[in-house]
Formats: C-alpha cells, structure tokens, sequence
C-alpha cells in the first residue's frame, strides 16, 4: 500500500506509459495471483520483465 507508512517507510508505487507492447502489459495482467505473507495480489509465479527502455 503505497498511501500508508509501515516500519521500513513509504511502500511502492508504479506507473509509467505503454507506447509499445500492451499484449505483454495484458499478459502480466492476467496471471494468477494469491496471498504471500501480508500481501494480497501477488503472482503465483514470478514475473519477469527482462527488458524494458527509456525513451526520452
């Protein structure tokens, strides 16, 4: 939750723009996720973005 304080400060937001690729943002859309720890949401199986650019 990136709105809340916890313990080790601020949690994560991310956000960016898909100029190319959306089939591959759908497809780490719709992996199967359950709960880990205190988290809800999170994939079953690892994600791996193995690229990813800067475009300026």
């Amino acid at each position: 939750n990136f709105t809340s304080p916890t313990p080790n400060g601020w949690g994560y937001a991310v956000f960016g723009k898909v100029i190319e690729g959306q089939d591959v943002v759908d497809a780490i859309k719709g992996v199967k996720t359950g709960n880990k720890g205190f988290h809800q949401d999170v994939p079953v199986e690892d994600v791996v973005i193995e690229k990813a650019e800067i475009v300026e």
